[in-house]
């Protein structure tokens, strides 16, 4: 569980109303084992109904007041200053009691706008930003349409008085895109291979380098991936849901295992003085090279008491010094990391960073 004073992992979902974001979150929830406050963005007679969320049993009943709330009043990205951030400090007033905070977005919201609160001086010191995630409907995009139901997302623009922004569905699916850290293709049981393969090069040519396209069916996709491997870097193997598990090299310390989404894992621990900005490029160059989705871990550096933090979701890699980490400082400086991706190599890994 997350100490009062460390900063909470908040995981955006972002994607059209209908694109299957309460499914993933309802998954999320109910597979990860975490303990997760749910931020929905909820839009009255058109939006996203949060007693689904409510309902799924993910907590104990008595905690769903404090685990889950509704945001009804209109688009995030429009009412941060009077709605989302009153509620985050609220809400971050039970940290403690957290692992980790997921925001399910409007099908109308900016996500960059909302990325942009969480620096707010409310609340940059207690939060940060581990991915933002945007799901598209694959089934309507394999149509020629970015939304599965114009209509109604016309009618979510409509009954939001306090929506502020005037973007069009083309320009919105840009803005999602754009922010995104990894893309979901929803409903990929309803399309062919070749569909999806297309589906997969038209978002990729409009999403950020080095930003995945996954397709998904019923929100099945393993929590490590879209919350940062927050569960503990030694042992991450609970969401992997395993059909079997081999190591490849014990020599380099790495471990390789398959999942039922073919995802894998690599763990590498390296003793060694390792400089920070060299570091940090390779391992840049390893998530675009390797086209890593996930990458957790801390590296404990020369003359340096604190470890140094290491998050990154598809390009977003973000490091920093962990002040409020235990002082535990091992004898020697050195790393431990954690990648997932579809072909994750440890071995290339280790051999990138100590080059």
């Amino acid at each position: 569980m997350a100490a009062t004073n460390q900063r909470l992992p908040v995981t955006v979902v972002t994607g059209f109303l209908g694109a299957g974001k309460s499914t993933l979150l309802r998954q999320l929830l109910l597979t990860s084992g975490l303990r997760l406050a749910v931020l929905v963005n909820e839009f009255g007679e058109v939006g996203i109904d949060g007693d689904l969320i409510r309902s799924c049993g993910f907590c104990p009943e008595e905690e769903l007041d404090g685990r889950v709330v509704e945001l009804a009043n209109g688009c995030l990205c429009c009412t941060v200053q009077d709605e989302f951030l009153p509620t985050m400090q609220v809400l971050l007033q039970r940290a403690d009691q957290l692992d980790g905070i997921v925001v399910e977005t409007s099908g109308l919201a900016l996500p960059v706008p909302l990325v942009q609160a969480f620096g707010w001086p409310e609340i940059r010191t207690r939060t940060r930003v581990s991915g933002v995630i945007t799901v598209v409907d694959g089934e309507a995009l394999a149509a020629g349409s970015v939304v599965g139901d114009p209509s109604a997302l016309e009618a979510q623009r409509l009954a939001d008085h306090n929506l502020d922004h005037l973007s069009t569905i083309e320009q919105l699916f840009h803005d999602q895109l754009d922010a995104a850290d990894l893309v979901l293709l929803s409903r990929a049981d309803r399309l062919q291979p070749d569909q999806i393969a297309a589906l997969t090069t038209q978002i990729a040519a409009k999403a950020r380098p080095g930003v995945s396209v996954l397709p998904m069916q019923r929100g099945e996709v393993p929590a490590a991936l879209l919350l940062g491997l927050e569960r503990d870097a030694h042992a991450d193997h609970e969401p992997h849901d395993h059909d079997h598990e081999h190591d490849h090299d014990d020599h380099h310390h790495a471990h390789h295992d398959h999942s039922h989404v073919a995802m894998q894992s690599a763990v590498v621990r390296l003793d060694g003085p390792f400089e920070r900005s060299l570091l940090e490029q390779a391992l840049q160059a390893q998530i675009r090279v390797q086209q890593l989705l996930r990458l957790k871990g801390r590296a404990w550096l020369p003359g340096k008491r604190h470890p140094l933090q290491i998050q990154a979701v598809g390009p977003r890699l973000e490091c920093w010094f962990d002040s409020q980490a235990p002082a535990e400082r091992p004898d020697t400086d050195g790393l431990e990391l954690v990648a997932l991706g579809l072909a994750v190599d440890g071995a290339a890994l280790e051999q990138a960073l100590l080059a």
